[in-house]
């Protein structure tokens, strides 16, 4: 397991910093590590995700395994085709999928604006 999502209320004012590395690095998983979602179901239908991450040890703009397996898993009960709006802190996306009768999962897509935010270069 490298992802959780799990529920919360007033995202907005969670301290993803503290409450993500509590359960990152609680017994169950603290040797091989985990994201952190954190998800907020809003009345529209559309989530809210904040995402503490592994590696980079911080809350960073976006997760796209969190997110997507944060519209998975709270649409998990429902068949046929499903787009779900998520906002993050890097803006906004959406996950499209089908759940078919047999609880499988196909035609998966991740979808929202690609920006580059960083060019470098290094001497080796």
């Amino acid at each position: 397991m490298t992802s959780l999502c799990k529920k919360v209320e007033e995202l907005a004012t969670l301290n993803v910093f503290d409450e993500g590395r509590k359960i990152r690095y609680n017994e169950e998983f603290k040797e091989d590590g985990i994201n952190v979602n954190f998800v907020e179901l809003l009345k529209n239908g559309s989530l809210k995700v904040r995402t503490y991450e592994r590696g980079v040890e911080d809350e960073t703009f976006a997760c796209g395994t969190g997110v997507t397996a944060a519209a998975l898993v709270f649409y998990q009960h429902e068949t046929g085709h499903h787009s779900i709006d998520i906002e993050v802190l890097g803006g906004k996306l959406n996950v499209s999928y089908n759940r078919n009768a047999d609880g499988s999962y196909n035609d998966i897509w991740l979808k929202g604006p690609a920006v580059k935010v960083y060019e470098g270069t290094f001497n080796i």
